[in-house]
């Protein structure tokens, strides 16, 4: 049961700690205005008013007592109580009173003139209305054949200081949480930052000079993150500068073997050596591929359709059926989309005939769908095929110039957009890469 009821507030509560220290802030001044607005409403208000309008149903009680009198002068009576107890009386031949009234249940003033009007007159013997004019109020009460007409000023049966607390209390309560409002952003403004830096910095983004600001908690978790990052940077600077001196030193021997090998007499021999030599430069060039994979590049908006379709045409292949839908732009690195498609349409080439490749929206995701007919991955091996270096001798029979970085690459730039790549069957039994970009990363043009 508590468990229910602690999901239930947390489904209902703001996921941002902005609205959540707002809520903090709000929730005890609107409980604080309540508490004091009933307790003066009770107290005060409702009290004041009820002695207000005791003393109105007294006074007119007291006219008619007085008016039945024989022994005053109707007129005169009536122009006494009009001058000093501001009452605007008149008395109307009506055999038929009409005693209905609309009970307006939720107006204080209806309920105490109903209350006090009862206990005077008693029931059928009275009826008014509070609405028909703005300031004044319609009193009507049977006597004999007719009914006397009291028009009765609204304030002599309400307080006008509800109206004046009610503006004291609420007014400065808003300036007060408008003032929270300018220093509670100040407080997360930090955090936010903090955040869009290392989203950034997590999907490979250049990140501008980070300063930290905010409270001293706030500042030092910025301080740690902007050393984390100049560590990372430095790493990776390292290993490709590494892969880079050891591509570029092997060359050089690489360079001279090929020309000793044109000197050569057997040719067989020759030609042999000159494969592997080929397959060793294939080598480093996919190793330099893989230390490159994160390098800085600036976030563009592109048409990732076109960007699609042109890498299709690369391979002149008639066996590349598409489904692309036109004019879909993409926010991010275009050079690394680029060689994400690439490497995983020339995995399914390597293995397959025919391949399928479209372009749909899926949920909140844009997919990027390669069918093929190949012999496909073993369930168990789709997840390590995606790590670096990682080969399988199975059903896609492995090439031997291969370092099982294609896919590591391809996962590895989809993960820096955000997104991530799924292995499954496809439905000629090959193999179904998927490319999953968030939506946030892209959006949609339509033409009327």
């Amino acid at each position: 049961m508590f468990y229910g009821l602690n999901k239930f507030f947390k489904n209902i509560l703001p996921k941002s700690l902005f609205y959540r220290a707002l809520l903090i802030v709000a929730v005890p001044v609107i409980v604080l205005q309540l508490i004091i607005t009933i307790v003066f409403f009770d107290s005060l208000w409702i009290k004041t008013n009820k002695g207000m309008t005791r003393a109105l149903v007294n006074e007119i009680s007291t006219f008619v007592e007085a008016y039945n009198n024989k022994n005053y002068d109707k007129v005169e009576i009536t122009n006494l109580f009009s001058i000093y107890q501001d009452l605007n009386i008149e008395f109307i031949e009506d055999d038929n009173f009409n005693y209905d009234y609309d009970e307006r249940w939720f107006s204080p003033i209806d309920r105490t003139l109903r209350r006090e009007l009862k206990s005077r007159f008693g029931s059928k013997k009275y009826w008014f209305n509070t609405t028909s004019y703005k300031e004044l109020i319609d009193l009507r009460i049977k006597y004999k054949s007719g009914y006397f007409k009291f028009l009765v000023p609204r304030d002599r049966v309400t307080s006008s200081s509800a109206r004046i607390f009610a503006l004291w209390i609420t007014v400065p309560a808003l300036i007060m949480v408008f003032i929270s409002l300018i220093f509670l952003k100040n407080q997360t403004r930090p955090i936010s930052n903090l955040a869009r830096a290392a989203e950034k910095f997590g999907k490979g983004e250049e990140v501008e000079e980070y300063k930290p600001s905010g409270a001293s908690e706030i500042r030092q978790a910025g301080y740690e993150f902007d050393k984390m990052r100049k560590r990372i940077i430095r790493h990776l600077n390292q290993r490709s500068e590494m892969l880079s001196g050891i591509s570029h030193d092997l060359r050089t021997p690489l360079t001279r073997m090929k020309l000793q090998l044109s000197f050569i007499k057997d040719k067989k021999i020759s030609e042999k050596l000159s494969e592997d030599i080929s397959e060793m430069e294939k080598m480093l060039n996919e190793y330099l591929q893989f230390a490159s994979s994160r390098y800085n590049e600036k976030t563009e908006t592109f048409d990732i359709s076109e960007l699609l379709e042109s890498a299709v045409k690369k391979y002149e292949k008639k066996e590349i059926i598409t489904n692309i839908p036109p004019r879909i732009y993409f926010d991010g690195r275009k050079n690394l989309i680029q060689r994400c498609f690439h490497n995983l349409i020339d995995n399914s080439i390597k293995y397959s005939k025919n391949i399928i490749i479209s372009l749909k929206k899926v949920e909140n995701n844009i997919a990027i769908i390669i069918d093929d007919d190949g012999p496909g991955i073993p369930v168990n091996e789709r997840e390590n095929v995606l790590k670096p270096f990682y080969k399988i001798n199975k059903s896609r029979g492995d090439s031997k110039s291969s370092v099982g970085l294609g896919l590591s690459i391809a996962s590895d730039i989809a993960r820096s957009h955000g997104g991530n790549i799924k292995l499954d069957t496809s439905p000629k039994n090959g193999l179904r890469a998927e490319v999953f970009l968030p939506s946030w990363f892209f959006f949609w043009i339509i033409f009327f």
